[in-house]
């Protein structure tokens, strides 16, 4: 005996799928787009911490990493002095001046405030890596080194103090918590939780109070690239090759911290 087939069930059974399904598919679309409309993106964190935002409750800065003893950039710290066109050395006289302070590094740039939630909490942290074999400056105070030395300077040469600062550099992301609520959560990370990517450079100290760093004595021959490039400049601070890295046509004598006097 043949069974009847009824006349659209087959229809009907794909129609009930779909129907059941439906509901799922639109639930997994809507969770995504809920967990971030109107969420407080990492630019928008950074804006409200440098303001000082009321919007906030709190902004610290959470440390993950460090390195001790890194290097600041390489900077002319004295004016130059012309011994073009000699066939003997030179001794000067060179006004040397330099000064550091606490610097903080963010993709589009950022300052924070001593008296803001933020510059408060970086103060925090340097407090955790100030210790008895590394004192630094935790705060936005400046910390100046200033003094006069005689020096030689190679016949056909320009002759200047280079310098670079001894930093403590930690790393790490900024946590925002919000008074407020936003899509059910008020804390908020930049650029995101556990990154390394915020900079904050504390400088290194000596005992006598000036700043630690590496102090150089620069000598380029005339008539070079480079030398014409220095002379040449309108620019107050450039960017100069490291210690030793000048190349054939400069020379760099390292100048001990110790043999300098405290400004």
């Amino acid at each position: 005996m043949t069974r009847a087939v009824r006349p659209g069930s087959h229809r009907s059974k794909k129609k009930r799928i779909a129907l059941a399904l439906s509901p799922l598919a639109a639930l997994a679309v809507a969770v995504p787009l809920m967990n971030t409309a109107g969420a407080a993106t990492p630019s928008e964190v950074t804006a409200d911490c440098a303001a000082d935002s009321d919007r906030l409750e709190n902004c610290e800065f959470v440390d993950v990493q460090f390195k001790a003893n890194s290097l600041g950039p390489n900077e002319r710290v004295s004016a130059i002095t012309d011994n073009c066109g000699t066939t003997s050395t030179a001794t000067n006289t060179f006004n040397v001046s330099t000064s550091v302070t606490r610097t903080i590094q963010l993709e589009d740039g950022f300052t924070a405030g001593a008296d803001t939630k933020l510059g408060n909490s970086f103060f925090e942290i340097g407090v955790k890596f100030n210790t008895t074999e590394i004192n630094i400056t935790r705060d936005d105070k400046t910390t100046s080194l200033a003094f006069s030395r005689t020096d030689t300077v190679q016949a056909d040469s320009i002759g200047f103090f280079m310098w670079s600062a001894k930093r403590t550099d930690v790393s790490g992301f900024l946590k925002a918590t919000y008074k407020e609520a936003q899509d059910g959560q008020t804390v908020f990370f930049a650029p995101s939780e556990g990154a390394a990517t915020v900079h904050v450079f504390y400088p290194q100290i000596l005992r006598n109070g000036t700043p630690d760093g590496r102090l150089w004595l620069r000598n380029v021959k005339c008539g070079t690239p480079e030398a014409s490039g220095l002379v040449n400049s309108t620019r107050a601070l450039r960017s100069e090759p490291g210690f030793g890295e000048g190349g054939a046509n400069v020379t760099d004598v390292e100048i001990p911290l110790p043999q300098i006097p405290a400004s």
